[in-house]
């Protein structure tokens, strides 16, 4: 009888794995069994669905440490919107449509406040060239951006398209996916903004170009949000902030010598607004001599010293005759204002920026000091199981900032959503926006950021 029993529990045991094993099955798509050098982006690009439905499979990718192994068997998910009895095999040359979205043969008018956001993503994402990796990996901080929108109840679909530079984006524009998208980020390229525009406005689709971009659309074309502006517009900016925040200091100007620099815009356009508003100021020269150095700058006022030039042969020149003057004049009070290009010297400069009470104008800033930057970049580490490329801006962060305000703006406000000061309460991790309206057309994100080396040794940040 004992043994009738035993082999009773048995049989009952094999028969409960079996129907376990059976349920698993029904509810995933497949195994697979991990490859060499794969990564989760590639997996869930691989089979067409999102990595936020592969990790969903997998809760053991949500573990601390967790790293994706060769001969490691992981759970395939049915994707998204997708029956399982249509489910395809994966594409052996798959799309960029990492989130897919749902075919539809007319456009929803459902307020997009009260559904899921629907993303175009118009950008070169390829690996062949330097513009396709970086927007590659600006891509990816796109889709980081819409995983933590989604904990917070913010739903999104997002298509990508691989928009090259020798690519004609009108034949993008003729997938019906594009014609139903409530917001498209891109294009990279000037020559594809007209058709773009002009596409976005027959569909009432909102247009986010996230980098500069020589084309006067945005001033006709009111969907149009412009991230960053030619130099010359930046460098009003700049000089507005300038007047406002050093109009009592003595401004002194240094010729550096370099027939290279494009930085005379700058200084040439500083200058006559210190004489519209009576400010003196003085000019000194590389070349000159200590004593001739010296007799520029006030011994009563806070100097204020600006370079005609951004290259790093001449600041350090610069930083040089500086401290100099400094060693034989201690009495001095000195501050130097810099350009964004010195941010890329700041691991050799560092010392003289905290000395010289320095100030560096510019639309971003990573402070991989920051808690929050180091956790998108472990994070993206963790995701792709690669490293954010060593480039200023960090190209992943900025794409994180700019979907996360975009996404949740529209998501509050609809299709009133125009990225003023304040709109949306989002504190960027690099870049911040603020845009405003030109005129009967499109937008304009004016944000500076002024970051400050304090001789305390600490930066600060004052945002404009």
């Amino acid at each position: 009888m004992k043994r009738v029993i035993r082999y009773f529990l048995m049989f009952a045991l094999v028969a409960f794995s079996v129907e376990t094993a059976l349920a698993q099955q029904s509810q995933f798509r497949s195994r697979h069994e991990v490859k060499r050098k794969e990564t989760i982006f590639g997996i869930s690009r691989m089979y067409g669905i999102t990595i936020q439905e592969l990790i969903a499979a997998n809760p053991e990718m949500n573990e601390p440490g967790y790293e994706l192994k060769k001969g490691d068997y992981i759970n395939i998910p049915w994707p998204k919107n997708q029956p399982q009895a249509d489910a395809q095999q994966p594409a052996a040359n798959p799309v960029t449509t990492e989130i897919a979205m749902p075919a539809q043969t007319q456009r929803e008018e459902v307020d997009v406040r009260n559904r899921e956001i629907r993303v175009g993503v118009m950008l070169p994402l390829h690996k062949i060239n330097g513009d396709g990796k970086r927007m590659l990996e600006y891509y990816r901080g796109i889709l980081m951006a819409c995983d933590s929108l989604r904990n917070n109840g913010i739903s999104t679909d997002i298509t990508a398209w691989n928009v090259a530079e020798d690519t004609d984006i009108n034949t993008f524009l003729q997938d019906p996916k594009a014609a139903q998208c409530d917001v498209i980020i891109g294009p990279l390229y000037t020559k594809m903004v007209k058709p773009l525009a002009d596409f976005a406005t027959a569909h009432d689709i909102k247009v986010f170009i996230p980098f500069s971009i020589n084309s006067h659309e945005v001033l006709v074309n009111r969907n149009i949000f412009q991230v960053y502006q030619p130099q010359t517009e930046q460098n009003d900016i700049i000089i507005n902030h300038f007047m406002s925040r050093f109009s009592n200091t003595h401004p002194v100007f240094i010729d550096c010598n370099d027939t290279t620099s494009q930085k005379g815009l700058f200084t040439f356009g500083l200058r006559r607004r210190l004489e519209a508003q009576n400010i003196g100021y003085k000019i000194t020269n590389l070349n000159s001599s200590e004593s001739a150095f010296y007799s520029s700058f006030s011994p009563t006022k806070q100097n204020m010293v600006i370079l005609n030039t951004g290259r790093s042969k001449e600041l350090n020149a610069a930083m040089a005759k500086l401290n100099g003057v400094r060693m034989a004049h201690p009495e001095l009070r000195i501050s130097v204002f810099g350009y964004t290009d010195w941010m890329l010297y700041t691991r050799y400069q560092l010392e003289n920026f905290y000395k010289f009470d320095t100030y560096i104008p510019a639309p971003f800033y990573t402070d991989l000091q920051s808690p929050k930057t180091e956790r998108i970049m472990l994070k993206y580490r963790w995701y792709y199981h690669a490293d954010m490329m060593n480039a200023l801006p960090r190209f992943a962060i900025t794409g994180f900032d700019h979907a996360y305000f975009l996404l949740k703006g529209l998501h509050m406000y609809g299709k009133n959503f125009t990225g003023g000061s304040g709109m949306v309460g989002y504190t960027p991790i690099q870049t911040p926006l603020h845009f405003e309206r030109i005129g009967n057309g499109g937008l304009k994100n004016h944000s500076m950021i002024f970051v400050h080396y304090l001789p305390a040794r600490h930066t600060e940040t004052i945002f404009f």
